[in-house]
């Protein structure tokens, strides 16, 4: 298998954009983007202010909004090279003028939204196949995702389930994501929502998968496809169920209560790191380069 050379940042969203405090509209981790900013780690990560960042708002209902505040964001931050993309179809999809911008710039961003949107855009398309190539082998190129954007890269996808119901089986619905990582699910919004439940089904009905519940202003930068760091101000969430000894989800109808022993869970803070082929919680992840000392991990 092909380790990928890219960076992957997936967020969980509501990630905060420069929003002035004095204001009092923020209510999000009472948080300073200017000192937690994720999309600041963006940009130190594809080399500074002068390197080119597309935006692909094609998941959000609102794309000229959406697209907006990220100009004013990037811009607040000193980045003056920022492209948005509208692409609200497949045809749009397979415009060449997109295409020449993504094998030319240097990170991508596909902001929140509807997931199933973006899967059922851009699967099978040029577009995302020039995305794929460049995350697989350019070690600069950085692919980012918030909310939605971030719960469509893995290859295993959730697309819907109502967070009350979901231990219950066949509340939570699954499909084909964008592929940019096997053996993963990602969930956003994870605290606020009250998640859990549905990333542990998921895992439960995927247990060679390796859950990654992400919280609001808060991200995971991965490397290697493998070696992760958590960002921003809350909690990144590992669910594993490689151990599961107990599951009843194979054998229950729709609609009963879902039963698991065993499910590993990890909490991870700022500055936390986590290799998932390893399955190994690090307490200190730095530059990508995630240390342990219990671990010789290179």
């Amino acid at each position: 298998m092909q380790i990928a050379k890219g960076k992957l940042l997936a967020i969980g969203g509501a990630e905060d954009k420069g929003t002035d405090l004095e204001t009092g509209q923020i209510h999000r981790n009472n948080l300073n983007f200017f000192e937690l900013g994720i999309l600041r780690r963006i940009v130190e990560e594809i080399g500074g202010q002068d390197k080119r960042i597309e935006v692909v708002t094609t998941a959000s209902m609102i794309p000229l909004e959406v697209g907006d505040n990220y100009l004013s964001a990037f811009g607040k931050i000193g980045c003056k090279d920022v492209g948005l993309m509208h692409i609200r179809n497949r045809a749009d999809a397979m415009n060449e003028a997109y295409l020449d911008r993504l094998r030319t710039c240097d990170a991508v961003m596909f902001s929140g939204g509807n997931q199933l949107r973006l899967t059922s855009t851009f699967g099978g398309t040029t577009f995302l196949q020039i995305v794929l190539q460049r995350y697989n082998d350019e070690p600069q190129f950085l692919v980012a995702g918030t909310s939605a954007g971030a719960m469509a890269m893995s290859n295993t996808m959730i697309y819907e389930g109502n967070a009350a119901k979901a231990h219950l089986k066949g509340e939570v619905k699954i499909t084909t994501g964008l592929g940019f990582m096997d053996d993963v699910i990602f969930d956003s919004h994870f605290e606020k929502r009250g998640r859990f439940g549905r990333l542990a089904q998921a895992i439960s009905s995927n247990p060679s998968c390796i859950g990654i519940g992400l919280g609001e202003d808060t991200g995971v930068l991965i490397i290697d496809g493998n070696k992760m760091e958590a960002i921003g101000s809350g909690l990144v969430i590992i669910v594993d169920g490689h151990d599961i000894r107990h599951s009843n989800i194979a054998d229950i109808p729709d609609g009963c209560p879902i039963s698991i022993e065993n499910m590993k869970v990890h909490f991870l803070e700022k500055g936390n790191g986590y290799l998932a082929n390893e399955r190994i919680f690090m307490v200190e992840a730095y530059e990508g380069a995630l240390t342990n000392k219990q671990v010789d991990v290179e």
